[in-house]
């Protein structure tokens, strides 16, 4: 087993991205779209992606069904440098997809969820744990089998050294479950301003980030266009967002996470990891889907450096 600097607990689904400017019509209508691509999906799986590439050492434990989209996804995170092997491979099971309306700055979404709710916070081994330097999770409601034991698993993370984050993406359900209970293992809290305020119960982000950042050690909000806020022992930042021109947004925020976490990683101070998260979400819009785009380390740097 290699070491890793991220272990990644999360959901496995390939993307496919239809772009054109039509908007979804029933009644028989067909509609011709501009380009279609299936791409690595999935919030956990894309935020695997960009910090692999950014040179960090991924391993990812999931679950996916023994078809073509799980065979799909395994293939394309392996060729992006994560570690698959703790994988659990189930024939018994169908992996899930989503279909994406692209429009560029906004989309819709089609998700067939499959097995991305399967894994089990026991089915992350000891051995991982303690071969790796943090741990990761998304789509907290997406993931009804992990989130009861997922304050158990942060918790213990953290008794054998390791650094946690969690971006728990929109509840569909719009109740916010169970999110105070894992904050206070929560190393590092990446919401977004809606989800912030929602979790909070306020409707300002900057107040939400304050008062999350009472449970979680470091919460860093990202505010899309408006750029990205931090909160950390009583510190506020913000900074701007990068401005550059949009091929779609998929997986930006993904990209956001990954490049905080190299940040966190590697101890830079709060204002700089916000610069350079926003930096990464705001390269991984320049293709379309959520990975062609991620930057290199050498990439953000050079883009951090001029700007």
């Amino acid at each position: 087993m290699t070491p890793c600097d991220i272990l990644v607990a999360g959901e496995i689904n390939p993307d496919l991205i239809l772009s054109g400017d039509v908007r979804l019509a029933f009644g028989q209508v067909e509609q011709l779209a501009d380009s279609a691509v299936m791409t690595v999906g999935s919030s956990s799986a894309i935020f695997a992606c960009g910090a692999a590439r950014l040179g960090l050492r991924v391993a990812f434990v999931g679950v996916c069904g023994d078809d073509v989209f799980g065979r799909f996804m395994l293939e394309a995170m392996q060729a992006r440098g994560v570690d698959t092997s703790a994988i659990l491979v189930d024939p018994g099971l169908r992996t899930g997809i989503s279909v994406i309306l692209s429009l560029g700055a906004d989309r819709a979404i089609l998700t067939y969820p499959g097995c991305m709710g399967a894994l089990r916070a026991e089915q992350v081994d000891e051995a991982r744990l303690r071969d790796a330097r943090h741990l990761h999770v998304s789509s907290y409601f997406l993931q009804p089998a992990l989130r009861p034991g997922l304050p158990g698993l942060f918790r213990r993370a953290r008794e054998l050294g390791l650094s946690t984050s969690l971006d728990t993406n929109w509840d569909p359900a719009e109740k916010w479950d169970g999110v105070s209970e894992i904050l206070p293992q929560t190393s590092i809290f990446l919401p977004n301003a809606a989800e912030a305020c929602a979790i909070a119960g306020v409707p300002d982000a900057s107040v939400a980030a304050a008062c999350l950042a009472l449970q979680a050690d470091t919460v860093a909000v990202k505010l899309g266009a408006h750029g990205a806020l931090g909160a950390q022992r009583g510190t506020m930042k913000e900074v701007s967002a990068v401005p550059m021109g949009v091929v779609d947004t998929v997986g930006a925020g993904d990209s956001f996470d990954a490049g905080f976490v190299y940040a966190f990683l590697n101890d830079w101070p709060l204002e700089r990891a916000l610069r350079f998260g926003a930096i990464c979400g705001s390269l991984s819009t320049q293709a379309a889907g959520g990975v062609d785009g991620q930057p290199t380390l050498d990439q953000a740097m050079r883009f951090m450096e001029s700007s």
